[in-house]
């Protein structure tokens, strides 16, 4: 039986609505990966992205509209959610009202959103303007995070994010799933001829100039779990990129815990996600690897 403040506490996570107030792009959610309150940044509420992930929760039948990031209202936003945070103003709002006193505690400030936030223009702008948030409210050990597909890490707009990031307590969380390409074009379902070697280059690229955490989602579809050659060939992927020189934090294997784009993509149990965390801990010795179950 699942106890009361458990209970609580897997309702507020499993809710990662983008809308809070009247914000266009900003909105708190409680992270299971951050054990805490993140404020969340949604930088494509038009929901546009170059993948079309098969384990995707975003509802892409009724995108909003188009358009840049207007940088000015994305700072009011976030100085109004940091300080309901910080004021305790937040926990009265219903959404939140259930949350267990050990999980109110304020974690960082994530730039994702309903699409991939690196293919938005002014996205270097949009992570200084969250650094500045930051420092206006004296935050100095709040993180910044970007949270990635990694396709784009190679241009010069996050090539200053990652500056930015390096110099505001930040962390590049980049999104790697897969260690071969059929299984990249199965999963992933890339568009505009992207590809798995893209997507390393652009990791290990980005992971030598400053350590990254990669965010694996695993998950039985149609009703098989992955192969251990699926997880074999994931581990040599990872291999490369130490090899290259890049630095990897952390390793997150996380699975299904909101109803997915494809209905046949469905959570792993608990055994089955704990069991490809000790293959791949056997294959990457020294390399902290941790899981995150689906919710109750």
């Amino acid at each position: 039986m699942i106890s009361q403040p458990e209970e609580s506490a897997a309702a507020a996570f499993a809710d990662h609505t983008r809308r809070w107030r009247s914000c266009r792009y900003v909105y708190p959610v409680l992270s299971r990966r951050a054990g805490g309150l993140s404020i969340g940044v949604n930088l494509n509420p038009e929901k546009a992205c170059n993948f079309a992930c098969v384990y995707c929760q975003v509802d892409r039948k009724d995108p909003g509209p188009s358009h840049g990031v207007d940088v000015a209202t994305l700072r009011g936003e976030l100085r109004l959610a940091l300080g309901a945070a910080m004021s305790g103003q937040l926990w009265d709002e219903p959404r939140f009202a259930s949350v267990p006193a050990r999980m109110r505690r304020l974690n960082d400030i994530a730039l994702s959103g309903d699409g991939e936030p690196t293919c938005v223009a002014g996205f270097d702008r949009a992570v200084h303007a969250a650094a500045d948030a930051r420092a206006e409210a004296a935050l100095d050990d709040l993180k910044l995070i970007v949270i990635t597909n990694a396709t784009r890490l190679d241009s010069p707009p996050c090539l200053r994010a990652i500056g930015i990031l390096r110099a505001h307590n930040g962390e590049l969380w980049a999104k790697l799933d897969v260690g071969s390409e059929e299984r990249f074009g199965q999963i992933n379902r890339p568009r505009g001829g992207l590809t798995l070697r893209r997507v390393l280059d652009n990791i290990a690229l980005a992971a030598r100039l400053h350590p990254v955490v990669l965010q694996t989602m695993l998950f039985r579809l149609g009703g098989e779990a992955p192969a251990r050659q699926d997880l074999l060939d994931y581990a040599a992927a990872v291999r490369g990129i130490l090899d290259a020189g890049g630095v990897v934090r952390l390793v997150q294997l996380y699975t299904v815990a909101r109803p997915p784009a494809e209905a046949s993509a469905r959570p792993l149990s608990p055994g089955d996600l704990n069991a490809a965390a000790a293959l791949l801990r056997d294959q990457l010795p020294g390399l902290t690897i941790e899981t995150f179950a689906g919710l109750p």
